[in-house]
């Protein structure tokens, strides 16, 4: 089965077929770093990061784009209550979202280029939609004619009469029109700002990316996603000036994840219900967070609340358990082929991972993928005798699946070094019939969350 998208633009699962053979170019919009990222900047973070891996895993190049929007309002504002400039504000962010992205397991794109850096491409992208008539001067501002280009609402599918503003979609007299937007901002008195035509000023936050996707990418790239509330005004904009300016399609495939809930209620600021990944980071485990957020298909909605996390937490607990015993009967296991049956249930695996991420990188089937093969293990390790190249099969499916997921809990986070002393020192206890001692052990292991199990092929332990 071929790779099939589902595009905004069309509305319909469509084949993947890149622009160029074996390379994709892909844009995903990324953070305006005045603060720290919180879950729902995660979503997208960790979907696309899947996306981007199972397109490498399946022989494409894919040069990855994560913009940073590190000027606009909010830095302003958040400099001002530091006492710091902006480009201090968005230097200390980005270095903050580095940390969380890694803590994430999320790999870095092939470039995060700034705002600030690209300055004079967003200039003179400006300068060519006025010398086009796409876009009109008033008072030191400069705004798009969204009249000029008939195709605007295409993305959203709004009417062009009945569109609802969104945020940031500015609304004042100096407008020809009220759906028109801005693409330069006059400075006001104490504000960074950078020269041009018009004035002293900065970029409108829309045209950013379309001056960095065609810098870096061209003027159509393969795939260009982002959160659902990108979809309008922020998307759309990007592909009315794009397309007024190059005249060819933007982007061919439109991809949008949704939003996520916090307890049922959508999270915002005036509630108060936000939720920052550092702060996330600090109680679930990268794994966990990954599998929470690969559990639901990525254009549906997501509620975060302690239930599903408990949810995540013991379905995650059932893949890594399997995988530790796995690990620990490798060393009791004898020699032999793989068993047919073994080879049989590891192919049937991989096709149906292969089928389910094809299928618009339908991840919550993909991970059902992991519960077959655990199925599978765990009815092989009833055997009393099985082979280590039937264990070391399993395992390497596991893991191949793992590096496009990026949800199983590695060894090394479950023990340290002192508790693998605390191991062994219990078992000497045992061997010399201290059994107080070894209790003891046992429990402080089970206080650090890691449980015991004594089994004919020695002691294990999981995560509790």
């Amino acid at each position: 089965m071929a790779l099939k998208i589902y595009n905004t633009l069309t509305r319909a699962k469509e084949a993947f077929e890149p622009l160029e053979p074996g390379k994709v170019k892909m844009y995903v919009c990324g953070p305006t770093v005045y603060d720290y990222i919180h879950i729902g900047n995660a979503r997208p973070m960790i979907f696309f990061d899947v996306v981007r891996r199972y397109l490498e895993s399946v022989g494409y190049e894919v040069d990855y784009v994560v913009n940073f929007t590190d000027v606009d309002d909010k830095l302003i504002k958040k400099a001002a209550q530091m006492g710091v400039t902006v480009p201090e504000v968005a230097n200390l962010f980005i270095e903050k979202y580095y940390e969380d992205a890694e803590g994430l397991g999320v790999e870095k794109a092939t470039l995060n280029p700034r705002v600030t850096e690209n300055m004079a491409e967003i200039i003179a992208f400006i300068d060519s939609l006025v010398e086009k008539g796409f876009a009109y001067e008033n008072g030191g501002d400069v705004y798009f004619r969204t009249a000029k280009f008939p195709e605007y609402g295409k993305l959203s599918h709004q009417n062009l009469d009945e569109l609802q503003f969104g945020i940031r979609v500015e609304v004042d007299e100096r407008k020809e029109n009220p759906q028109d937007f801005v693409l330069w901002k006059a400075a006001k008195p104490g504000e960074i700002f950078w020269s041009s035509p018009w004035g002293n000023g900065r970029p409108g936050w829309h045209i950013e990316c379309s001056a960095m996707v065609r810098k870096y990418l061209g003027d159509t790239i393969d795939i260009h996603g982002g959160g659902q509330d990108l979809q309008f005004p922020h998307h759309e904009c990007e592909i009315a000036q794009s397309e007024s300016l190059t005249g060819r399609p933007m982007a061919k495939y439109w991809m949008h994840n949704g939003y996520i809930n916090i307890n049922n209620e959508k999270m915002s600021k005036s509630l108060g219900n936000g939720v920052n990944v550092n702060q996330m980071l600090e109680s679930l485990s990268p794994q966990l967070i990954r599998y929470f957020m690969l559990s639901a298909h990525y254009r549906n909605p997501l509620n975060f609340s302690a239930e599903t996390i408990e949810q995540a937490k013991n379905g995650l607990a059932r893949i890594d358990n399997c995988v530790s015993n796995i690990k620990h009967r490798l060393s009791t296991a004898g020699d032999g082929d793989v068993d047919p049956a073994v080879e049989r249930a590891v192919r049937d695996v991989q096709t149906q991972f292969e089928q389910k991420m094809n299928d618009d990188f339908n991840t919550p089937d993909a991970v059902t993928a992991f519960f077959e093969l655990v199925n599978a293990a765990n009815l092989h390790m009833q055997q009393k005798e099985v082979s280590r190249s039937s264990l070391e099969r399993l395992l390497q499916q596991f893991e191949a699946m793992d590096k496009i997921l990026g949800i199983l809990t590695k060894a090394e986070e479950l023990l340290d070094d002192e508790i693998e002393q605390l191991i062994i020192e219990r078992t000497e206890a045992r061997k010399a019939k201290n059994w107080a001692r070894a209790d003891e052990i046992r429990d402080l292991l089970t206080e650090r969350g890691i449980i015991l199990e004594d089994t004919p092929q020695g002691i294990r332990w999981r995560r509790k």
